[in-house]
């Protein structure tokens, strides 16, 4: 066995480890496994877990199909076409 100097049981880190705090939906009670470093949860709730951030994620949405976006491209359209009835 190991000795890193800590006189406590090594299983002692575990048990006092933070517990998770999703809570059961049929009995009310707080899930018993230990929450992930960082996290309120553990892996089994959610912790780490989830899609990517960003341009990765697969409903990204960037923008160019918007109303507003569509609007000034009409609104461009229009103007070009006014400006070649025009002549200039």
């Amino acid at each position: 066995m190991k000795s890193d100097g800590n006189p406590i049981d090594p299983t002692q880190r575990l048990r006092d480890a933070p517990r998770c705090t999703a809570m059961a939906k049929s009995t009310r009670q707080r899930c018993c496994n230990p929450a992930k470093r960082g996290w309120s949860v553990c892996r089994l709730h959610g912790a780490g877990g989830g899609a990517p951030r960003g341009e990765t994620h697969p409903n990204f949405k960037h923008g160019l199909r918007s109303k507003e976006v569509e609007t000034l491209r009409k609104l461009a359209s229009l103007l070009g076409k006014n400006a070649r009835a025009q002549g200039l």
